[in-house]
């Protein structure tokens, strides 16, 4: 899914969160990496589980072309700082379901980068839900 990018303004600091597309694969390929050497808070060590730009390319190809899926990038002044995901599940029992993450470098915590991240995927996800009923 594609969304319409959204500015922000939190803490002084200005901000979007746009869709992500194939060009910012380098870049979430070495973010990711950075990410998780800073906080212990994600689900894998620094390295582990490596996805290179390639792999970004992929993954934002499909997130692109499925409807219950979502990649946004959080970018500050033409450089992303963070990334969020949100990946829906294809079976009808489970449709209900989704795996999401939400990751900000540690320069930017606390600018509110990954809530608003956060509350576009919930927004979007429940305006999709209500679109289908």
């Amino acid at each position: 899914m594609i969304i319409n990018q959204r500015d922000f303004n939190v803490n002084g600091l200005s901000y979007i969160v746009r869709s992500a597309t194939k060009e910012d694969a380098k870049v979430l390929s070495a973010l990711r990496l950075q990410i998780d050497g800073e906080t212990e808070n994600m689900d894998r060590e620094s390295g582990e589980a490596f996805i290179d730009a390639s792999g970004f390319e992929h993954i934002v190809q499909t997130d692109t072309e499925k409807s219950r899926n979502l990649f946004l990038v959080a970018v500050v002044n033409h450089r992303i700082v963070g990334f969020s995901r949100c990946q829906g599940n294809e079976l009808k029992r489970f449709a209900h379901k989704v795996e999401f993450g939400v990751c900000v470098i540690k320069e930017y915590w606390g600018y509110g980068i990954g809530k608003k991240s956060f509350e576009r995927i919930c927004f979007l996800g429940r305006l999709q839900w209500d679109q289908k009923k």
